[in-house]
């Protein structure tokens, strides 16, 4: 049956609850009531052919409470004189909470909008915008508000979140809504205090003035002759990048690697000494001046991320050479051949000639569909001639 019945019309107000309209009514803006809802009825045939079903159902949409039924009268050829709903409406918000069951839910949203309309008036703008996500949040709401008011009166406070002293709220509540309270910070705060350069989750400490736990450069020195810290010779170190930045190196060639295992194990060499790579990650590596200075390698997979990421870390530092990522190596290595599931097809502008070649290669499937040579399948007696030809 294609007529509208109760339930059709319980779910048209159960949407307008699943937008958000109803609850952003309570902060403010137009009212759609009286809503009007859509109203399928019988037909003229209908009324011949199954008189009683048609009957049945005005009873129950008259039934229906919290929604008012407009009628309309007219002469059917076989019926006589028909009076059949026409319309149905929802007056008011409340009859439209209580329809669909939703008035304690509006009522605790509504105690978030005046608290927060008290608190912090400057958001009253997410809560129109975001009403579900705001009532979903309404355990935790006067505390979040709690986190704003400090902020708020501690602009970039250069302190870890572990530091900041608020009763009733640990970091951890903190920690868990990052992402929400970006948004309500960025609702009030002066320009001034935030920095918009760092976004998400991740650059929250970086955007608030927050102390963020520092990154680590992770190297390992493969000349036995040298020691860049007191008494450590060698070894597995990882350093802030203050501090990395800092070092005083007599090394002439550094390495950077993606793969853990090929870190650790990578060969001895004279002056030199080999960096744990971040995929597409290289912040940790800017503003390193003796960096600069040296020769520069890169090894990564053969694929095309493999390349994309040599193409990414050029930008940082032009000069940096690819390491066992040729055709040679490649085509040596044909046993060993797997598959890259998700391949890049974009140019890549700091490749060089040859580089680009083999990418064009891969990206097109020229050689095998979704080609790709993980770097940990290389057998060192290569790495061994590899690092013979450079050094």
């Amino acid at each position: 049956m294609s007529w509208t019945g109760p339930v059709d019309l319980i779910a048209q107000v159960g949407k307008a609850w699943d937008s958000g309209t109803l609850l952003a009514l309570l902060v403010g803006g137009e009212s759609p009531f009286p809503m009007r809802l859509r109203l399928r009825g019988p037909t003229s045939g209908d009324l011949v052919d199954r008189f009683d079903d048609v009957r049945a159902w005005v009873v129950e949409l008259q039934a229906l409470p919290h929604i008012r039924i407009e009628t309309r009268q007219f002469r059917h050829r076989v019926r006589g004189n028909t009076t059949l709903p026409k319309e149905a409406w929802v007056d008011s918000l409340d009859d439209a909470l209580a329809l669909i069951d939703r008035r304690n839910e509006a009522a605790n949203f509504d105690a978030q909008v005046q608290q927060t309309r008290d608190r912090q008036p400057g958001l009253l703008g997410w809560l129109h915008k975001w009403p579900l996500r705001a009532l979903a949040l309404g355990a935790y709401w006067p505390r979040l508000l709690d986190v704003v008011d400090w902020i708020q009166a501690h602009p970039r406070p250069g302190l870890y979140l572990r530091q900041v002293d608020i009763p009733g709220v640990h970091s951890k509540l903190i920690e868990r809504h990052l992402g929400v309270l970006s948004e309500l910070l960025d609702a009030v705060l002066p320009e001034s205090a935030v920095d918009t350069a760092a976004g998400g989750v991740a650059g929250f400490h970086r955007r608030y003035g927050f102390a963020a736990k520092p990154e680590r450069v992770r190297f390992r020195v493969l000349d036995p002759a040298l020691s860049l810290l007191p008494g450590v010779t060698g070894g597995d170190v990882a350093l802030d990048v203050g501090s990395f930045r800092a070092l005083r190196c007599n090394v002439s060639r550094v390495f950077i690697t993606e793969n853990e295992t090929n870190f650790l194990a990578f060969p001895a060499v004279t002056e030199s000494l080999v960096l744990f790579g971040g995929g597409y990650g290289f912040d940790t590596l800017d503003g390193n001046d003796w960096l600069r200075q040296c020769q520069l390698y890169y090894w990564g997979d053969i694929d095309t991320h493999g390349f994309a990421i040599l193409d990414q870390l050029r930008a940082r530092l032009p000069d940096v050479q690819g390491f066992l990522m040729d055709r040679a190596t490649l085509m040596a290595c044909e046993p060993f051949w797997g598959r890259e599931e998700h391949q890049l097809t974009r140019n890549l502008p700091r490749l060089r000639d040859e580089e680009c070649s083999l990418y064009d290669d891969l990206r097109d499937q020229r050689i095998r569909d979704n080609l790709r040579l993980e770097q940990e399948f290389i057998g060192f007696d290569r790495v061994h001639r590899a690092l013979e030809v450079l050094c």
